[in-house]
């Protein structure tokens, strides 16, 4: 094993100038193939380099990669930091909306006399709530039942208004107020103040709106002239049915409406009115549900009011009870709307509708509820002919009523 070993340094030192020779060879080639073009590429690039730093655009791509870079490597490196998010576009859109929509928006305040039933004597009662400018004249849109309320309990009856004021933005002056016109089925009412040059709101198109979008309320909540919150738009075209059994079609949002915001307006991210604040939720576990009327259905609405002072609609009549299975199946009769009374002279009388009848259909469709009748009705013009399907004695008929206008 010796012998051999040596025999191979003796080989290897043998051979000493042939390998020297390979190895020169095999520099060379090294450095005709990989060491000159490695060079070259570190010249390129140093160039390449060197110009796109002296060039601010490319510069500056550079320079903004490495921060992302870095910022990441932080990030990764910290987990537990938090990233601020910027609410600055959120404040200036707020701040754009109140400063444009407060102007158009007035405080109210109401006087009543309230009768004592047992006592039978009179004292004032007063209520507050918010108005919105729709003309620079002095025309007003609020709610029906902030002047014209027809509350009552078992001590006392309260009457119409006795006196209502204006209080404009940023002015003191209390305006006297005339009511024009008020309308108890949609909750709206119509005032004016003698004044020139008032800020009429912008209105937007309420059809257009959108669940999710930003909200905001102004109004006169508790007092509080002008005050404004913010939210989003909750749900659209969403059916409501107050106290008096009266179901609307509104808007709901979570932007907090408190007593005085009443007649207020509902505005969009444009400052742009999309709804009259009308009523709210309130009771334990119920919180951020407020309502407004679409403002696209008070057009018609205040425009009737002012020109007019009442909305003409078509007119049936009759006065209705919903029957519901139980009270039906009682009385013997069908589910349905009992007839318990038609007016004298009235296109019901005159088509052959009389008491006792249930009606249980119309324009072919078949109803249950007064609301639902009301709702085929108000979709007819005055003059119009409405096909009522009812149920006397056990068999079903059919009427046409020539819808008069409405007293």
């Amino acid at each position: 094993m010796e012998e051999n070993s040596n025999n191979k340094r003796t080989y290897q030192v043998v051979n000493m100038p042939e390998n020297e020779t390979k190895n020169q060879k095999s520099n060379h080639t090294f450095s005709k193939n990989v060491l000159l073009p490695f060079c070259s590429g570190i010249i390129g690039a140093t160039l390449v380099i060197g110009t796109c730093m002296y060039v601010p655009g490319i510069r500056n791509v550079i320079l903004q990669d490495t921060k992302s870079v870095e910022t990441s490597v932080n990030s990764s490196q910290t987990p537990s930091s938090l990233t601020n998010i910027s609410l600055t576009n959120y404040s200036q859109t707020g701040m754009s909306v109140a400063n444009k929509v407060r102007p158009s928006i007035v405080g109210i305040k109401v006087e009543y006399v309230a009768n004592s039933i047992f006592l039978r004597n009179s004292t004032t009662a007063s209520a507050e709530g918010s108005g919105i400018i729709i003309s620079e004249d002095g025309y007003i849109l609020t709610n029906n039942h902030i002047v014209n309320s027809s509350s009552t309990n078992s001590y006392y009856e309260i009457e119409k208004a006795s006196k209502v004021s204006v209080y404009l933005y940023n002015d003191e002056t209390e305006y006297p107020a005339t009511i024009v016109g008020t309308d108890e089925q949609t909750d709206l009412a119509v005032i004016k103040i003698d004044k020139t040059g008032l800020t009429p709101a912008e209105l937007g198109d309420s059809s257009k709106v959108q669940v999710g979008e930003f909200s905001m309320a102004i109004g006169n909540p508790l007092g509080l002239e002008s005050s404004v919150t913010a939210g989003i738009i909750s749900a659209v075209e969403r059916k409501v049915t107050d106290s008096d059994g009266k179901t609307f079609t509104l808007i709901q949002t979570d932007a907090a409406i408190n007593s005085g915001n009443s007649g207020g307006a509902l505005v969009n991210a444009e400052g742009k009115v999309i709804g009259v604040n009308t009523l709210k939720l309130s009771g334990t576990g119920i919180e951020g549900m407020g309502f407004a009327i679409p403002i696209n259905s008070t057009k018609d609405i205040y425009e009737q009011l002012i020109q007019y002072n009442k909305v003409k609609r078509p007119y049936i009549g009759i006065t209705g009870l919903d029957l519901d299975q139980k009270t039906a199946e009682y009385n013997k009769l069908v589910v349905g709307i009992y007839v318990k009374d038609v007016e004298t002279f009235s296109a019901a009388e005159k088509a052959g509708i009389k008491i006792g009848d249930v009606i249980i259909g119309a324009d072919g469709k078949n109803i249950t509820t007064m609301n639902e009748l009301n709702e085929i009705k108000n979709s007819h013009n005055i003059g119009d002919t409405l096909e009522i399907k009812l149920n006397r004695n056990g068999k079903e008929m059919n009427v046409s009523v020539t819808l008069t206008e409405q007293p």
